[in-house]
């Protein structure tokens, strides 16, 4: 991770924001009048004191009768009255309408990052860690609420405030509204210095808390190799170096706030000091009224809580845009694999595959090339080789995790880069080498490759599994919830839920990448004959390091290196001199080293 803070593109997040925001843009207008006509409802009530003060010094001073102040104070009273009526109205309405825009611009952030990720290739999320793609999600949801809030309730208040209140001084007295206006300003530029400088290090503190947060989901996933290799002090060791780097810059960040505050504090008591200053000396000169100096310092008072507010806002501004660009860098990442604007879904009947004249690699290190193979309706090949001969990959390119450099893969003729890849993959079953679980029950894990299937269909394709011997054991049978990742369960019973998966999918093409390699030998046996039923009627390709479970197939390709240096049945290859029988007899049954 580089110590050097990353600059934040505020034109690009506030763009994206007022992308977000153009859908509420009436909701928001009227949040906007709503929050100008309550502002100005608190220079209003400083307005009717100030007339109190003034009939009240009339009356004292003997040229305004009893009767007179009495009418005087009960419209006064009924101004005041309809003001807070009118006021707590209005601020209902306003907490309303911020309430449901919030919601919504939560909603649709969330949303729309959510579904731009989950559609990004492999490539990306086999490069990015799970568990800063959640906080950045999850803090990018709150960072568009406490945006609006900024809006609502720290930059509209002081802006409105600072045009009624000094527009109203101005008309008493201009040099008092041009000291409270220009007290403001100078507040306000100061703030907005100081947190300049601030951004930097404001930037590299939420890096810091994402690399912590992305290191922690990493060593919780991992926590059985960390207790298996008796690591746990070393990870602690180095957790805590992790968070002591996350303290040095929070730290660092906090710590211009205190030249902030001392600033803040130094302008406002030159300001209050002119304001004392000022209108006390027209006053004893009986050039304004009592009222008048009275209306000056209370509207000046009802002027701190909108700066101070303001000010807030603006830090919490750079800490929004901070999580906004963590978040919106996703924005920029684009799907490397795409569909064509004219793609089309398909429906696989026959489930030919072919792999024409491809080449593809991984950076500069080349897997494939000028490779061609033809898999034809209803058969099954198998692919063996040593770790790094492309089996793996092969199936990764079938699915359209990559596309291939030259040449085409075709799946009944139709090149898959014409096919939509959502549908394309939905037409494919799949048991991976590595099954990993929802946090779910057994059944709705079985039930994920066909959201629309019966319970009747989930609990046959359980069955067919030999997953049913197991689940009758459980307390709550297929209801039982397997934990993260499918912790709960043994290797074996995890294998057993992804055939049953792919079982129910019940789809043309059929893809086993070591389908029972974490199964003991009497399971394996089991579920081979089913796997046989289930091969029947479909095109299956076959990953497997133990040669034992591909001697049934109908073609075995060998692969090294990326190339095909044999190809035929198991009774062909185990006569013939070559890589095949080198395999067979190092295994004698078991795995390739």
């Amino acid at each position: 991770m580089s110590d050097k803070p990353e600059k934040i593109d505020f034109r690009y997040n506030l763009r994206i924001y007022l992308e977000l925001l153009k859908k509420y843009r009436v909701l928001f207008i009227i949040l906007l009048a709503i929050v100008l006509v309550v502002e100005a409802t608190y220079v209003a009530d400083r307005f009717i004191f100030k007339i109190i003060i003034d009939k009240g010094t009339e009356h004292a001073s003997g040229t305004l009768s009893n009767e007179a102040l009495v009418q005087a104070l009960v419209m006064v009273a009924g101004i005041y009255v309809s003001v807070v009526i009118i006021r707590s109205i209005l601020k209902w309405f306003m907490l309303n309408s911020i309430n449901k825009l919030e919601s919504g611009l939560i909603t649709d952030i969330k949303v729309r990052f959510f579904n731009h990720i989950v559609d990004l290739s492999h490539k990306f999320h086999t490069s990015n860690r799970t568990g800063s793609m959640i906080s950045r999600l999850t803090r990018g949801g709150r960072a568009v609420e406490r945006m609006t809030d900024i809006i609502a309730f720290n930059v509209a208040p002081l802006i409105f405030q600072l045009v009624i209140v000094s527009a109203s001084l101005i008309l008493f007295d201009l040099t008092t509204g041009l000291i409270v206006f220009l007290t403001v300003i100078l507040f306000v530029s100061y703030s907005y210095v100081v947190q300049e400088i601030q951004k930097p290090s404001s930037v590299k503190a939420n890096e810091v808390e994402d690399f912590e947060k992305g290191n922690i989901a990493d060593i919780f996933t991992n926590i059985d190799s960390i207790k298996y290799f008796g690591k746990e002090q070393y990870i602690k060791n180095k957790f805590q170096d992790i968070t002591e780097n996350t303290r040095f810059w929070m730290k660092k960040n906090w710590d211009y706030f205190r030249w902030l505050d001392a600033g803040q504090a130094l302008i406002l008591s030159i300001g209050t000091f002119l304001l004392l200053y000022v209108p006390l000396t027209r006053f004893i000169n009986n050039e304004i009224s009592l009222g008048t100096v009275v209306f000056i310092y209370t509207v000046y008072g009802t002027l701190m809580n909108p700066l101070f507010g303001f000010v807030h806002g603006m830090r919490e501004y750079y800490r929004v845009m901070v999580d906004f660009q963590s978040l919106f860098e996703y924005n920029k990442v684009e799907q490397e694999v795409k569909d064509k604007p004219e793609a089309k879904p398909i429906i696989i009947n026959d489930g030919i595959i072919d792999f024409e004249n491809m080449t593809f690699k991984y950076g500069q290190r080349k897997i494939f090339e000028d490779f061609t193979l033809k898999i034809n309706k209803n058969k099954k090949v198998a692919f063996v080789g040593h770790s790094g001969s492309g089996k793996s990959t092969l199936v990764k390119l079938l699915y359209r995790l990559y596309d291939v450099d030259e040449g085409s893969i075709k799946v009944d003729g139709i090149d898959i880069r014409d096919i939509q890849q959502e549908t394309l993959r939905s037409e494919m079953s799949i048991v991976p080498q590595e099954c990993v679980l929802f946090d779910n029950s057994i059944y709705n894990n079985v039930g994920f490759s066909k959201p629309e299937a019966t319970k009747e269909e989930i609990m046959e394709a359980i069955k067919f599994a030999q997953l049913d011997k197991i689940i009758k054991e459980f307390p709550k049978k297929e209801e039982t919830v397997v934990g993260e990742r499918g912790v709960k369960l043994s290797g074996g019973e995890k294998q057993r839920v992804s055939i049953a998966r792919a079982i129910l999918a019940n789809k043309k093409i059929l893809v086993l990448d070591e389908a029972t390699s974490a199964l003991d030998s009497q399971t394996e046996h089991d579920i081979q004959a089913a796997l046989e039923k289930l091969m029947k009627g479909r095109t299956t390709i076959i990953i497997a390091h133990r040669l034992s479970t591909i001697m049934k197939a109908d073609k075995i390709v060998v692969l090294k290196k990326g190339k095909i240096v044999q190809a035929g049945t198991h009774r062909q290859l185990i006569k013939k001199p070559g890589e095949y029988k080198k395999l067979w007899n190092l295994q004698k049954g078991g795995y390739i080293k």
